[in-house]
């Protein structure tokens, strides 16, 4: 059986190609839910017009997808509210030097 807490260490295998750091420590996911064998994310990304949009979500959806226990992945990208450093881990932060 899929749990959240499976799901969020699949996710952290995905790492924002910009930055260098995985998107559940960026503070990209917002919210996992599970209903028996479906899956849905809700997320953001650093900006709008993030280069590495596709590449971060597909790679959320695909990871997902290899769980036991799930038939379906649904990933959904949300601008509200808006994502911003504060949203990081503290090791994020200071991996990066942000205080």
């Amino acid at each position: 059986m899929v749990t959240e807490e499976s799901v969020y260490e699949a996710i952290k295998e995905i790492i924002d190609p910009e930055i260098g750091i995985n998107i559940v420590d960026m503070g990209l996911i917002y919210e996992v839910d599970i209903d028996d064998t479906t899956v849905d994310i809700t997320m953001t990304l650093t900006s709008p017009g993030c280069p590495a949009g596709g590449q971060i979500v597909n790679g959320t959806q695909h990871v997902t997808q290899q769980l036991d226990g799930v038939e379906e992945v649904n990933v959904q990208v949300v601008w509200t509210p808006r994502w911003t450093p504060e949203l990081m881990s503290e090791e994020a932060r200071d991996e990066l030097g942000i205080f």
